[in-house]
Order: C-alpha cells, then structure tokens, then sequence
C-alpha cells in the first residue's frame, strides 16, 4: 500500500520531494535525464543535508567541500539539491529547465548556476577534474595551514556513473590519484547496472572496485542506496582513511519509483505524463500536482543554511586568529584565493638579449623559474615530459614526496592532466600548468575544451611545436593542431618567434583571465633585440610591425620559428628591389580582439599578402585575402633532420621570396 505524505519520515518525504521535484522538472522541459535523480536522490540528501561542509548563502566559501556531479546528464537533481538546500536557484530556474537564457541548463555549466563547481557532461571529466580539486586541497593546506590552524581542511565529492568510469580518462585520473594519495577525495559511485543501451552486461564487466583497489584507493560498497544509515556510515569511514581516496559503489535503481525502474528506458528521457503521475502515486505525492514542496521538508532541507553559516563562521574566527598569527601567509592566501597577482610580479621577467640562439622552450623554462618566486601560486608539471617541455621547478619538491612542493609528475596522462589542471583552477587559490608535445594536444582536446567553456584560468605549455623537430616523424610533429586549438572559442593562443616573445605571452597568459596554450619551440631560434623593439606591446595586440620598409609592395607574415624564414625571405627581396614588410603575429585571439583600425595598420588593405606557417593552411585566407598566399603543409611530415624538413617542404627564405614575388604585380 502507497504510504501517504503523512505516514513518511521527515528523511523519507525530505529525500522523495526532490526526486520528485527532479522529475518534474525533466517533464516540464520534456527533456533530460529522470532516471539518476530518482535512484540517487538519497545520497545527494545524505551529503547537502548533513554532511557536506558548506553554506547555501556563500557558495564561493573558501574552504567548503567540493561536490562534483561527473554524470553530469543528472543535472536535475543537482539544481533539485539547490534549490532546496537554499543556494540561489529558485522553482521557477527549476520549470526553466534547458530554456534559452536558463540558469539550469541541459548540464552543469561553471557560472551559469551558483553551486555548480565544475562543468560536466562529457563522461570521466568530472572526476578527473574532482581529482585536480583534491591535489589543490592537499597543496594548499601543506602550504598555508600551521598547527592549531588548518585554514584548508576540506573534502571533494564526486557523484559519477557507469558511464564516468568506462571513460578512458578515469582510468588515468584514478591511477594518479591513487598514486598521489589523495586522501580527502571521496567517489560516490551509482552501481545501477544500467548503461543507455541496456544492462552494462553488454559492455561493461570487470569488477571497477578491484580496479580502484589496484589504483591503491579505499573501496566500500553499499548494498541498498536507500539505506542511509549505511551510506553514512560507508562516507565516514572513508573520511577516516586519509593516506588514500575512497570509492565507495552504491547499489542503486535507476529510475527508483517509476514504472521504468531498472531499465534503460528512464535514462535518458522524460518520463511521460502518465508514467510521472504513477511515480507519484508510487511515492504517495498527488498525482495531478506539480513541483511539490511540502513546508515541513523544505523547512528540513534548509536547516542547511543555518549549518552553513555557523560552519563558516567558525572558520573564519580560526582565520582571523591565523590572520593574526601568521599575517603574510594569510594576506597571500585571500590574494590567490581572489586570483589576483602579486604587485609588480611582472617584473621578475627575464628579458633575453641577441645573441646566442634559443629555443622558445628552453626561455619559456626560464620565465616559468624566474617568476616562480613572485607567482608562488603557479603550480604544475608535465605528462612524463619535463626534461623536454622544461615545465619543472629549479630548486623544488615533487609533490607526490612532499604536498607543499610545486612540481606535479602527471604521469602519461595527458587528457588527465588536461582535466585535472582545469580541476585545480576551479577549486581556487593556485594557477595551474600542464605540458606535454604539441602533436599530444589532441589527447588533452575535451579538457582544453572544458577549460574555454569553462573560462578558468588554466595554461597549457606545448612544446615541439612543429616537423621542424625531426628525426621523430610524422606521429610527432603537430600539422592541424594550430588551427585546430585557435578554433575553440575563449582559448587563447601564443606561437611566439622567440624568447622575448615567449616572455611576453607569460605576462600576457597571467594577465588575462581564462585559459592560454602556448606552442614552443625545439630549436633554438635568434632572439630580438627588446632595446630596438617593444616586444611586449607588440605581442599584447597579437600581431605587430617587426620589420617595416617604406611603402611595402608586400606583407610577409610569420608565426614562431616562420617569423625568422621571413625575415630571411625580406632581405632577399630587398636585394631585388622589392620592400617587404615582415608581421609576427604570435596570438590569433588577441589580434582579433584589436581595433579594425589597428588591424588595418598592421596588414593594409591593397598590399598583397603571403603568410608563412609550419602548419595547416586552413584559416589563413581570412588575413592573406583571395589574392593573397600561404606557405604551410596540408600533408603529415617526415621523419629527417628538422632543417631538412623545413627546407623540403618549402619553410626556407628562397621559396618565401620566390613566392612572394609572385604576389608582387
């Protein structure tokens, strides 16, 4: 017999009214996902109600825990959670649910909803990002907190499904959080069984908890996910264990209370009008009512404010004492947590005088270990690869030996890598890094995706730029990946031609918000000479005058090590009589945030244009015009000496002018 509303525990009517709430808000829209709400709608209860540290009313408190909702497609009973537990998410963004101009939208976006930590969806990046939370926390509170004052003390949360877990960048996100010991890190794992095509028996059969175990996580399993009891007990015990993270599998039934339940068919849709009213009746709600919210359960589920602001006051009487205390470490820990830079920080930039060659790696190496001491927030590694991308700390601990050191040895893991930096710049406080080979950008895409949506402040260092790398071949020098990363919307490029250049993206990368890659160089490349040239300013429009001529009969512009073959190319040209003047255009994002009217000084209108790339041609025509032409390859490379890569496929002075004359008439 249907119990009525009366007859439930204030647990019991607390936990339905948001499945409830969850499922009316997939109908009204007549799209979404029901069937994760309703099954999992106990353990977001269990967390938001009573044991999550936070405060509704301060969702951007420093040291609150972090709940990351990886299956990303259950957003509503993220937003359900929210609105009940008091954040600024109201019943009418509930019945606004994937509507233009919604602050619920289809899944989690960072900034569009308060609560929401992270922007999930695409499966697996939610936990790798969790885990990127949890190397911040750990940093963090090794660097700030001092005994009888634990300013970072906080866990992160990670609800995910099947579906998370088949993901290939779970797999490498939990071997490195394994590795790192990332004790405050804690997985709620929704073991339905069910995938959208059907029983997970069809794709999906090893046993995940003896892979976590592998990994060297702290594994549970909770027989019944309505059992809260259980759930408690099983989230305490991982609070407990503190030298691993903890996964703990919840048996669950998709789609809990519906005619559906347990099959692949509440997945993904709503559930229908006649089904919906059988779900309330299953649950004792009236059948012909929509978004319920008894008092006495919203009454209950807001006792989370008064928790959150008692929760947070007390933190910050421990931080006014720690302010008192240790005041420069607390006055440098509310500055990061702001993501404000140190004053005058830039000018730790080393500038590099002409003379010796060198590779843009090898200075954007040197930049990172001179302003290291001005930006202690800057933190990060590479993909197995710093003797290569030069991204290590000169003096500094590795941080899986020491959680205060600044180095992070990702592993080969780019796209974890990826996705655990943008994790790290979600949770606050640090400015993260990743590197690996450029040609490797592929492997972090989704991550430098989620990272521009996003729009967290996350750089990425891509080194071995080109086929001018060599002997390695076609599987390592990048062709597309240029164009590829320059169209994605909010990332900011920089392909710079030399050290001064590469200094000058750094200042730029750590002024600006939202996230950079840069593209640098294997070899080594002459060096302009800043008492003759105003690098910074040039590279801060993303395009500029390097060499100019008196009335230019054409324009030569060069990306990176290209910009050097066309100045080689300009002399040749001048020893013909012909004047050309030659444009490093090391970002496209910046340049094309300029002025026409800048744009226009730097490229004229009616002066013919050939642009030199060691890459795809794609895209240049937009600057270079119909009559305009490109040098750069449309075809993998080869495996040789760089230099003779180069000069095959035409990236030499002589094919630059010879082609440039033609433009000439």
């Amino acid at each position: 017999m249907t119990p009525s509303l009366a007859e439930l525990s204030l647990d019991e009517l607390s936990i339905d009214t948001l499945r409830l709430l969850a499922v009316d808000t997939v109908q009204k829209a007549n799209s979404g996902h029901p069937g994760a709400p309703l099954g999992c709608a106990p353990i977001a209860y269990l967390l938001f109600h009573k044991l999550l540290k936070h405060n509704p009313s301060h969702a951007k408190w420093a040291d609150r825990d972090r709940f990351v909702l990886s299956n990303g497609h259950a957003s509503a009973l993220l937003y359900s959670t929210l609105f009940l537990s008091g954040y600024n998410v109201t019943l009418d963004d509930l019945k606004s649910f994937r509507q233009w101009h919604s602050r619920t939208p289809g899944h989690p976006e960072y900034g569009d909803t308060e609560g929401v930590e992270v922007t999930t969806g695409p499966l697996g990046q939610g936990i790798a990002m969790a885990v990127g939370m949890a190397i911040a926390e750990k940093h963090l509170a090794a660097t700030y907190n001092r005994p009888g004052f634990e300013v970072v003390d906080h866990h992160t949360f990670a609800l995910l499904g099947d579906g998370d877990l088949m993901e290939g960048v779970s797999h490498e996100a939990a071997s490195l959080a394994g590795t790192l010991g990332l004790g405050k890190l804690i997985f709620l794992y929704d073991d339905n069984l069910i995938s959208l095509d059907g029983p997970t028996e069809l794709s999906y059969t090893e046993d995940a908890l003896e892979r976590f175990e592998a990994y060297h996580w702290h594994v549970q399993r909770v027989a019944d996910g309505n059992d809260l009891k259980a759930l408690e007990a099983a989230i305490e015990a991982a609070k407990a264990v503190t030298d691993k993270p903890s996964i703990i599998a919840v048996r669950t039934v998709i789609g809990y209370g519906s005619p559906k339940a347990g099959t692949n068919k509440v997945h993904g849709e709503a559930l229908g009008a006649a089904d919906t009213a059988a779900t309330k009746k299953f649950f004792g709600f009236p059948e012909d009512q929509s978004f319920i919210v008894p008092d006495n359960a919203l009454a209950n589920w807001r006792k989370a404010q008064e928790r959150g602001a008692a929760l947070e006051a007390e933190w910050k009487e421990l931080f006014a004492g720690y302010a008192g205390a240790f005041p420069e470490l607390a006055a440098e820990f509310e500055r990061t947590q702001k993501g404000i830079r140190k004053a005058g920080w830039e000018k730790a930039i080393p500038s590099f005088a002409p003379g010796k060659p060198q590779a843009t790696r090898n200075a954007g190496g040197a930049i990172l270990n001179a302003i290291a001491g001005e930006v202690p927030e800057l933190f990060g590694g590479a993909a197995d690869l710093t003797a290569s991308t030069k991204t290590i700390f000169k003096p500094g601990a590795n941080f899986h030996v020491d959680a205060a050191g600044r180095n992070v040895f990702f592993g080969v893991r780019e796209f974890g890598m990826g996705a655990a930096v943008n994790g790290i710049a979600a949770h606050g406080g640090l400015l993260p890094f990743g590197s690996t080979f450029f040609v490797f950008s592929d492997y972090c895409k989704p991550a430098l995706r989620l990272a521009a949506l996003m729009q967290v402040h996350s750089l990425f260092i891509f080194t071995h730029d080109s086929v001018a790398l060599g002997e390695d071949g076609p599987t390592h020098q990048p062709i597309e990946h240029l164009m590829a990363l320059r169209a994605v919307p909010g990332l900011t490029d920089f392909r710079p031609a030399d050290a001064n250049e590469t200094a000058a993206a750094w200042r730029l990368a750590l002024e600006r918000s939202g996230p950079s890659f840069f593209a640098l160089t294997r070899q080594d490349l002459p060096v302009i000479d800043p008492a003759a040239q105003d690098v910074y300013a040039g590279v801060s429009k993303g395009a500029y005058v390097l060499q100019d001529a008196p009335k230019p009969q054409v324009v030569l512009i060069g990306t990176g090590s290209e910009v050097w073959a066309a100045l080689d190319a300009a002399k040749l040209l001048a020893g013909d009589g012909i004047a050309a003047r030659v444009v490093s255009l090391p970002s496209w994002k910046i340049f094309e945030e300029q002025t026409a009217e800048y744009k226009a000084s730097v490229l004229p209108a009616g002066v013919p244009k050939l642009a030199v790339e060691a890459g795809a041609t794609l895209g240049w025509w937009k600057y270079v015009g119909q009559d305009g032409d490109v040098i750069g390859l449309d075809r993998f490379g080869a495996s040789a000496p760089g230099p003779k890569v180069l000069a095959e496929f035409g990236f030499t002075a002589e094919n630059i002018a010879s082609r440039a004359k033609a433009l000439v008439k």
